[in-house]
């Protein structure tokens, strides 16, 4: 039986895999280890799958080639599915991860009764080439911390993992990565415990061009906030709310300074409290709870209004109800406020939860096309 898959994801990448895959073969002859080596191909116009054949000559090469899907992520998680050993082990095609290491990361998954295994830059002993500026250091480094809120290992931004197939079919039917960290993805969703960072020197990419792109840095950013969604649930959903209402003071205040050249102060006050409003509407249905834009827009924006009616319900009767009934209140009216505002926010935020951003349940004909 196989004890390893390799998966590599690729596009036009037919330079350096000429280059990694006797690496590989020669690492596994070495340290006796059976493996299959899956490359996934989003469809390169370099002659990769030339390539592979000519490899498959020689080692244990099985080529996946993607014609309508495209992404390191899903390429990955394309490889995994394909995979048949019980250790699955990713790596990147452009000769930064050092081939050599592999038995390192299997003996660890195997020995050690790890969850998860890195090849780790930034736990000692590891390294990445002295040619990294300081631009490139610092932008490492951000995307490191902006990892903090979900794993405290060294190097959650790695590419070069392993995972035994019981932890990632735990997750399969979560995964919904965007980007390329895929690592940090199945660390998250698979709820990794025990994590063991292997030290390796990451080397630049010598053959091809780089992947990583401003678009790629955006596409982090969105998946650190569905990662936020799945591990923090109605907390994040709640803190996302709150700083959405935020911004809409902002609004409301740079709207009504505008109209009061042109309106009368009562329906100036009142267009702006319907323009904050609507735009708090837009923004939480796009990004607190972008689950449900599918929905019928107009539909969910009268909910949101008849939402927001109540939430401004609910803190008006907090309000008064704790200056009418507690003595202690007669004379802080302000913090009383405060009180009904966040009580107002509550109430508003469980309707927009559980109401006007309900998760839409497929029918049984969407079901059956699944």
């Amino acid at each position: 039986m196989l004890q390893l898959s390799i998966i590599i994801p690729t596009y036009c990448e037919a330079q350096n895999l000429t280059q990694l895959i006797p690496r590989i073969g020669q690492t596994l002859i070495d340290s006796a280890l059976s493996a299959e080596i899956i490359i996934v191909d989003d469809h390169s116009p370099d002659g990769t799958p030339d390539v592979c054949q000519t490899l498959s000559e020689s080692f244990p090469v099985r080529l996946i080639t993607r014609k309508n899907e495209r992404g390191l992520s899903t390429a990955v998680i394309a490889g995994l599915d394909a995979a048949s050993a019980e250790i699955l082990l990713v790596m990147d095609a452009d000769l930064s991860h050092p081939p050599e290491k592999i038995p390192e990361l299997y003996a660890a998954l195997k020995n050690q009764h790890a969850d998860f295994v890195i090849g780790s830059r930034y736990v000692n002993g590891g390294s990445t080439e002295e040619t990294w500026g300081w631009f490139r250091k610092l932008n490492s480094r951000i995307a490191t911390w902006l990892a903090r809120p979900f794993t405290k290992v060294k190097d959650p931004m790695a590419g070069f993992f392993a995972i035994s197939r019981h932890n990632f079919l735990k997750a399969r039917d979560l995964l919904n990565p965007v980007g390329y960290k895929i690592g940090l993805e199945l660390l998250v969703k698979c709820r990794c415990r025990n994590i063991v960072e292997v030290p390796i020197h990451f080397a630049d990419r010598t053959l091809g061009t780089s992947k990583l792109s401003f678009t790629e840095q955006w596409n982090y950013l969105k998946h650190l906030k569905r990662l936020f969604d799945f591990k923090y649930r109605n907390y994040a959903y709640f803190i996302q709310f709150a700083v959405i209402g935020l911004s809409g003071v902002v609004v409301n205040l740079l709207a009504l300074s505008l109209l009061l050249h042109w309106l009368d102060r009562s329906v100036a006050i009142a267009v702006a409290i319907w323009v904050s409003m609507s735009t708090n509407f837009l923004l939480n249905r796009n990004i607190t709870f972008s689950y449900a834009r599918d929905a019928p827009i107009l539909k969910q924006y009268f909910h949101y209004s008849g939402s927001c009616l109540t939430g401004a319900l609910c803190n008006w009767a907090t309000t008064i109800a704790l200056c009418n009934s507690f003595a202690y209140f007669e004379k802080r009216t302000m913090l009383a406020a405060l009180i009904g505002i966040l009580m107002g926010m509550a109430f508003n935020f469980i309707l927009c939860r559980y109401l006007v951003f309900a998760k839409h349940k497929p029918t049984g004909d969407e079901l059956k096309t699944e």
